[in-house]
């Protein structure tokens, strides 16, 4: 049998798209290790770490994003590091800044939200502000210029400042059959193989397609 020359989508290259050198795949750029991203996630721009901000290791927060998530240019996720105490008189952080007699608060009296968690195939528009310890469902999408303060499920569209869910992208039958099939973690081969179902407008078609494929898998 004659071999195929294809060559296979590299999740570790920098520059995936060619000829453009801005657009990355994010995880091959990665320095800190709180912050993890999946396989062929991108962005569009350069140097991803920098729109990760006041993210300090001494709260070992970490940014999880999942795999072939679409993140424009200008969006930012801001870490539990910008939050400020809130349990007294003041707000303003004594401590941080020269010529103050104030010590560090103890943690557990500054807001901490947790890990901020994005799911897989997540779409982020442009200028978009991810707030700290929010969770991002798989297949969500948000709309250009959202503060995102709040969690969103899966499948869902939500924009505004703060964001709220406008709707849902698929109907609740079609999100139950993705949640299953998590195409993200097919081997290349498959997802290559899916692309036309992935790339179908025909929802209806889409369902009898994949709920055709996971029968046959059970």
């Amino acid at each position: 049998m004659k071999q195929s020359n294809h060559i296979l989508p590299d999740p570790n290259v920098v520059f995936p798209v060619p000829n453009i050198k801005t657009v990355t795949y994010i995880k091959p750029t990665l320095k800190n290790k709180n912050i993890i991203v999946g396989d062929f996630t991108y962005f569009s721009d350069l140097d991803f770490e920098k729109r990760v901000t006041h993210h300090y290791d001494f709260y070992g927060d970490r940014l999880i994003i999942g795999k072939f998530c679409q993140i424009a240019s200008g969006v930012e996720f801001i870490m539990n590091g910008a939050n400020h105490q809130m349990n007294a008189a003041s707000t303003f952080p004594f401590y941080i800044f020269e010529g103050w007699d104030a010590e560090i608060p103890p943690l557990k009296n500054l807001p901490f939200k947790g890990d901020t968690v994005i799911g897989n195939d997540v779409w982020i528009g442009q200028n978009a502000t991810i707030l700290p310890g929010v969770h991002i469902g798989d297949g969500a999408m948000i709309g250009a210029n959202s503060t995102v303060g709040s969690d969103i499920p899966p499948y869902a569209i939500a924009v505004g400042n703060p964001a709220r869910v406008i709707r849902k992208r698929l109907d609740d039958a079609l999100i139950e059959i993705m949640l299953e099939l998590k195409w993200w973690d097919l081997p290349i081969q498959e997802i290559n193989a899916l692309i036309p179902v992935l790339s179908n407008s025909n929802l209806g078609e889409v369902k009898e397609v994949l709920q055709a494929r996971l029968r046959a898998a059970r």
